[in-house]
């Protein structure tokens, strides 16, 4: 029986530069503004083409079987049969305000909002889906039969549940969402299983969401001992000029500490979720620290800046290579077991989850 065990090293890999990707990004970006945008589906999949074949899952590299044909013939499908309705329902709702039916307006208007709501849920599913789907690895693919109809349901649902409780309960609506995404995806002939608990990352939270709070606090005590230095200073209007300077300084204090709390309670997240899925008998570990992703993140906004925004065109790289050297996974893998997916593939690509800007890589 052919057997592959991960444990002396990681199980992930990449094995890129950027020396070697800048002639990619920088041709994909020049190409995409000469046509006006449109080459910019083929440059996704050429880019994907070319990180997907750095990344390396025990010992062998992966590969991207996905075309940009197929992300725009998704693009079109999106803009046939879910853009042209909601451009006519805009004229359809001035037209019912200008004679006289507000209430049917605000209720068309209130009806697309929850139709784009339902979208998004369904776009995140089949954005998955189809990436699974065009990702190789040993020539097996991965994928699902489930349409993700049924998942934009739930997303709102989820959603909406999750702030019900004062905002309580979101750790609970992110990680079951994932639960319930992953567990419908399969690779070759095994099932993903994930069953991430919201109680792992809870407390993350609850200092993310009691930080307002403290930094209002923060703020008045800032603006407070401003008065009282400047009013010693320059009386009356010194002391209104510190109280605006304390107070300057406390919003800016709680805004990067805010970001800082945010990224920390999001790591965590992230390593609970990877940390609880599994594929077989293959468990899952994403093992970036919050200094990690403080990390990526600075170094995104000096390369953006520094760069005066051509460096923008480097973050897909920086992002997935990333990921990449921070996924790791345990367990065995019997390869004599594995076999091709039989799930369904789509003949387009991620249009719907394009059209609302979340496409990932």
């Amino acid at each position: 029986m052919d057997e592959q065990r991960q444990d002396a090293e990681s199980a992930f890999g990449f094995e890129g530069a950027w020396q070697e990707y800048a002639p990619i990004a920088f041709t994909n970006l020049l190409l995409t503004i000469v046509t006006l945008g449109i080459y910019r589906f083929w440059a996704t999949a050429r880019t994907r083409r070319y990180l997907w074949s750095r990344s390396r899952f025990v010992d062998e590299p992966l590969e991207w079987a996905g075309t940009g044909m197929e992300l725009f013939i998704g693009a079109l499908l999106v803009l046939g049969l879910i853009g042209l309705p909601f451009f006519l329902s805009s004229f359809a709702t001035q037209a019912l305000a200008m004679r006289g039916y507000e209430a049917a307006a605000v209720l068309l208007q209130i009806a697309v909002l929850v139709a784009v709501f339902y979208l998004v849920g369904v776009a995140v599913f089949r954005g998955l889906r189809y990436r699974l789907s065009r990702t190789r690895w040993r020539g097996i693919r991965g994928g699902s039969d489930d349409a993700g109809f049924g998942y934009g349901f739930s997303y709102m649902w989820k959603t909406v549940a999750g702030y019900i409780p004062l905002g309580l309960a979101v750790p609970w609506s992110m990680t079951s969402l994932w639960n319930e995404r992953w567990n419908t995806m399969s690779f070759g002939p095994h099932k993903f299983e994930a069953n991430a608990e919201y109680g792992n990352i809870f407390a993350r939270y609850l200092l993310f969401y009691l930080a307002p709070f403290v930094f209002v606090i923060l703020a008045i005590l800032f603006g407070a001992t401003g008065a009282l230095a400047g009013f010693g200073v320059g009386g009356q209007d010194g002391g209104l000029g510190g109280t605006f300077f304390g107070i300057f300084l406390g919003v800016i204090f709680a805004y990067l500490a805010l970001g800082l709390i945010a990224m920390a309670f999001y790591a965590k997240y992230f390593r609970e979720v990877v940390g609880s899925t599994r594929w077989h008998k293959l468990q899952f570990h994403f093992n970036a620290s919050t200094m990690d992703w403080f990390k990526l993140l600075i170094g995104d906004i000096l390369l953006v800046v520094f760069t005066l925004g051509i460096g923008a065109i480097f973050l897909t790289y920086r992002h997935w290579k990333f990921f990449m050297i921070h996924m790791d996974a345990s367990g065995e893998i019997v390869l004599d077991e594995l076999t091709q997916s039989t799930t369904r593939t789509a003949g387009h690509g991620e249009g719907l989850l394009d059209s609302f800007d979340m496409g990932a890589i």
